[in-house]
């Protein structure tokens, strides 16, 4: 009797009957941990009925980018009557073009989607399919062009879904909770952050989301689910991931803290309080902790190294409980927004932050200062023998803006220097950084000048 086979259609229900009936189980409990490196650690406990002596066992459902080497099993119901001897790790998984190169040779009857009928012996079964004719003709047809196909029978050894096949040793007969835990790529999260700016630019809103990006194959259903936030450290780490995908700004996160956040080992792990559903090919968005209002100070800076002409406009604040956090926050995106007179949000820029403990700062490169502009050159210069010379710089500001700022001027240094005169006050940053804090009055110009001697 021929069977007829979708040619584009996923395949499961025609082959059921090839499952073992150990595949499925009774009684799933999935959980979950995911890294921001693009992988994730999963424990899956199921029931499921054992005979006594060895016997091959399919364990379904597992992700396809699994790392089989990772796998770690027991049985919670007889750990010490339990052992796996062998493992398979089957992730050929069936498709219309691997079901017709089982047939190659054989006589096959194709069905085309305008509903033509072709049989003939199978000779190519790739992207085009060719048939060798009763008449000993040749007939060519896309792949993409077939709707059905008439097999004489259904192929055996099918799989329609990444499987863990083990041959297992087993002395206690009946139902057992089993426990496997496995690495797998294909799954990570970032954190996302939406600031909502006041109108004097002095305190913002901070809203944090979590992004679980699942692309590793299987479905997580009613999991619980973990996040790791660190830097953790992997032998061989997996390629980024780039997620080039935009986030819809709320300014406003759930009200309720969804994660119970805690220390864990040198790293931050947060749980959420409740089972997720995470889907395969599916980007979820959790709240990760309840808005938070927190005073902010802005900043003029200008760094006439990197960019002559451009001040660039930075939003500082503390992450300190007294300032409405005081939590350790991952690393991640933070996009910066301000309400406009009819309260509308308008979007003013975005930074990418690193993992910040508490009491620490935070500051937002959110974009470059229209109105106040910059001049940095230099007016002198003495070479002072073989190995000293004098430099002297000015630097220009000039405010365009209807009020007074403070531009924050940054200078880079080299090697064993002394600034043998300054205009103005400064603040040694670093061993090769100086810091001019210069007022601006509004529709004015500020000149910084100085004199600075190198040695080597």
């Amino acid at each position: 009797m021929k069977q007829r086979i979708p040619g584009i259609i996923v395949f499961g229900l025609v082959l059921l009957p090839f499952l073992s009936p150990n595949a499925g189980a009774q009684g799933k409990q999935v959980s979950i941990t995911i890294y921001q490196n693009n992988y994730g650690l999963v424990r899956d406990v199921r029931e499921m009925e054992l005979k006594a002596g060895i016997q091959e066992i399919r364990f379904t459902d597992v992700a396809s980018q699994i790392d089989p080497t990772s796998v770690h099993f027991k049985s919670l119901t007889a750990p010490d009557q339990t052992a796996i001897l062998e493992q398979n790790y089957e992730y050929d998984l069936v498709s219309a073009e691997k079901i017709l190169q089982k047939y190659l040779d054989q006589s096959v009857q194709l069905f085309t989607k305008e509903g033509k009928i072709f049989e003939g012996k199978l000779l190519n079964a790739g992207g085009t399919v060719v048939l060798e004719k009763k008449d000993g003709g040749i007939q060519s047809i896309a792949m993409a062009n077939v709707q059905n196909v008439d097999f004489p029978k259904l192929p055996a050894g099918l799989i329609t879904r990444p499987t863990l096949v083990w041959y297992l040793s087993n002395e206690k007969d009946g139902k057992h909770q089993m426990e496997t835990s496995y690495l797998t790529e294909g799954i990570g999260w970032h954190a996302e952050y939406v600031a909502l700016v006041n109108k004097d630019d002095t305190a913002l809103d901070l809203s944090a989301w979590v992004s679980v990006d699942n692309q590793s194959g299987t479905d997580y259903e009613n999991a619980k689910l973990k996040l790791i936030a660190g830097d953790v450290h992997r032998a061989t780490p997996p390629p980024p991931r780039h997620m080039d995908y935009e986030v819809q700004a709320m300014a406003k996160a759930a009200p309720a803290r969804q994660f119970e956040e805690k220390a864990f080992f040198e790293y931050h792990l947060y749980t959420l309080q409740r089972a997720a559903t995470i889907k395969n090919n599916q980007i979820k968005q959790l709240s990760l902790f309840p808005t938070a209002t927190t005073p902010v100070k802005k900043i003029y800076e200008y760094d006439g190294s990197k960019n002559e002409k451009k001040v660039n406009v930075k939003l500082e604040f503390e992450n300190t409980e007294k300032n409405g956090l005081g939590l350790p926050i991952p690393a991640g995106k933070v996009r910066v927004y301000k309400s406009d007179e009819d309260q509308s949000q308008i979007f003013i820029g975005e930074d990418q932050i690193d993992h910040t403990p508490k009491d620490e700062k935070i500051r937002l490169y959110v974009g470059d200062a229209f109105d106040v502009v910059g001049e940095r050159k230099q007016i002198t210069y003495k070479q002072l023998g073989d190995r000293a010379r004098e430099e002297t710089w000015e630097i220009k500001l000039r405010n365009h803006k209807k009020e007074d700022i403070e531009v924050l001027v940054t200078e880079h240094l080299w090697g064993d220097w002394e600034i043998r005169e300054s205009s103005h006050t400064y603040n040694k940053k670093d061993a090769g950084t100086i810091e001019f804090v210069i007022p601006v009055k509004k529709d004015a110009e500020a000149i910084v000048k100085y004199t600075i001697l190198y040695r080597w």
